[in-house]
């Protein structure tokens, strides 16, 4: 359909490349999520010598501090419509602010003397707060803002691969040179050096990621693609935003699922949890490590497919339930396998040895269980995402409200904690079984780290999961009832674009019923 015909219906279609390059947002922030939050409390535990329950306690309780942050700046987002559009200013903002506070962080705060340990804890937390601020304003705008890239409900499921996509490149781009830097350094992520290695390389990435992605929503970052028209949007208060979200149950339920993906996903690649797995229990994390998460990687991509194809026919709801069922049964497998550990060599992981390769049955089952569950649960860990502009638009639809800012914010914020819980739920763990610091990928074996792994590994994961489908059971945005919703959004931005106030247009049209047939 060409152009001209999909702004008569209503219709707001996105161009291939703004699909592919946008969705890099998200890659460029996940740069930041394994140089941070999957490493920052071995950071300040075994770099800065913090306190080990502090350094993973400091990664959630910083989270208090978003509960104030994110609202004010998805509320700042939703008044923003300057020069240069509405998200394209905190993209480049966050960006920086996140590279200038982490260069400082792990390349400066380790020059400050052990005598001074005051300081050492006061530099960490003002600079990860800084940091937090940063990543908030880059991080909502991948959510706000494909409300503006496009509406059409067949596109709208491709954001999740292309999303996935930007993911790997941001996130699989540090989690594979981590480890290859890290073996440079004698006592691996333990040592500062790795950190002040690391650290300009995933800011590198991320800025080039994040250019991509403003490429990407240059020319719909304007104000005609911005809710149905009006000035009600501007009208609304900060302090009603609760009132909103109380109002709009499928976002409650979108928070509570994507609340649950994360988790899953951050606990299970945290990378204590892996040091754990593949070095402490199998006794070989460089020789497993890399193979596995390549294997996940591929086991995903057919499930990328997958999930689109489902969203497209039957809603992203059903392809999200159908998905994480299928990691949740996959993992069953795991759980008994990991249970079968330590019972002989014929009950662990096994690769390679000096003679070559050498896979018994117990790898064989892993690789089965493992990749499929990894690749439906990586498939899905971001497809809350694309559902979060369903939610904007619905809000639209129920209240004439067009704050895609706030609904990003706030789905960022259960994100970030959910995420950020992960780092304190290992470091109680580790604590636990007595360990002082978290371990690497060099540490022994400890009496109690295989209940740890499957705990944190699996059942965790397996919880959060089932969190989320019966979170998901009730949520009422079907792949129909979008195309519903989009339909008299359409019809009522046109008449108020011919004169009609945006309170008669929501009481004129309310059903798809009422709307002509060339906005449906």
């Amino acid at each position: 359909m060409s152009s001209q015909a999909s702004q008569s219906s209503g219709v707001n279609r996105a161009k291939l490349y703004q699909l592919v390059l946008f969705p890099l947002n998200n890659g460029a922030t996940n740069v930041y999520y394994v140089l941070v939050l999957s490493y920052i409390a071995t950071f300040g535990a075994n770099v800065l010598s913090l306190g080990t329950l502090f350094a993973s306690a400091m990664v959630t309780g910083m989270r208090v501090f978003d509960a104030f942050t994110d609202p004010v700046i998805g509320a700042l987002m939703d008044r923003t419509n300057g020069k240069f559009g509405k998200f394209r200013p905190f993209m480049v903002i966050g960006n920086v602010i996140m590279a200038v506070s982490i260069l400082v962080l792990y390349g400066l705060t380790p020059l400050i003397p052990a005598e001074m340990m005051g300081a050492r804890y006061a530099a960490f937390v003002a600079l990860y707060a800084v940091w937090v601020i940063g990543y908030t304003f880059q991080t909502s705008c991948t959510r706000s803002g494909q409300t503006v890239l496009t509406n059409d409900p067949k596109q709208r499921p491709l954001f999740t691969i292309f999303n996935t996509i930007g993911s790997l490149l941001g996130m699989g781009a540090m989690q594979f040179f981590a480890p290859i830097l890290a073996k440079s350094f004698e006592t691996g992520y333990s040592s500062a050096e790795f950190f002040r290695a690391l650290a300009p390389v995933g800011i590198i990435i991320s800025v080039i990621l994040t250019i991509l992605a403003i490429v990407g929503i240059w020319e719909k970052d304007q104000p005609k693609y911005f809710g149905i028209g009006g000035s009600k949007a501007e009208k609304v208060k900060v302090k009603e935003y609760l009132n909103i979200i109380r109002e709009n149950n499928p976002m409650q339920r979108l928070m509570v699922a994507g609340a649950g993906c994360k988790l899953a996903l951050s606990i299970a690649t945290n990378t204590t949890v892996l040091c754990m797995l593949y070095g402490c229990m199998m006794g070989n994390y460089d020789g497993l490590y890399l193979p596995m998460m390549v294997l996940g990687y591929v086991f995903s991509v057919p499930f990328f497919l997958l999930t689109v194809r489902t969203s497209q026919k039957k809603g992203q709801k059903a392809s999200l339930m159908r998905y994480v069922s299928v990691a949740l049964i996959c993992y069953v497998g795991v759980l008994v396998l990991l249970l079968l550990w330590g019972r002989g060599d014929a009950f662990t992981l096994s690769l390679l040895d000096e003679n070559g390769l050498s896979i018994n049955l117990y790898t064989i089952l892993f690789i089965i269980f493992f990749g499929v569950g990894y690749g439906a649960y990586y498939a899905t860990a971001d497809m809350p995402i694309p559902m979060v502009a369903d939610c904007s638009d619905y809000e639209t639809y129920r209240s004439g409200n067009y704050i895609p800012g706030i609904m990003g914010t706030l789905f960022s914020l259960v994100d970030k904690l959910v995420s950020s819980l992960s780092a304190t739920v290992v470091g109680i763990a580790v604590g636990l079984i007595g360990l002082d610091i978290l371990p690497t990928q060099y540490s022994p074996y400890t009496e109690g780290m295989n209940v740890v792994v499957i705990v944190l590994f699996c059942v965790i994961p397996m919880i959060a999961w089932a969190a989320t489908l019966l979170a998901m059971k009730n949520y009422s945005l079907t792949g129909e009832r979008m195309k519903e919703i989009q339909a008299v959004n359409a019809v009522r931005k046109d008449a108020i674009a011919n004169g009609m106030s945006i309170e008669e247009a929501m009481k004129t049209w309310t059903t798809i019923d009422q709307v002509p047939e060339k906005f449906r």
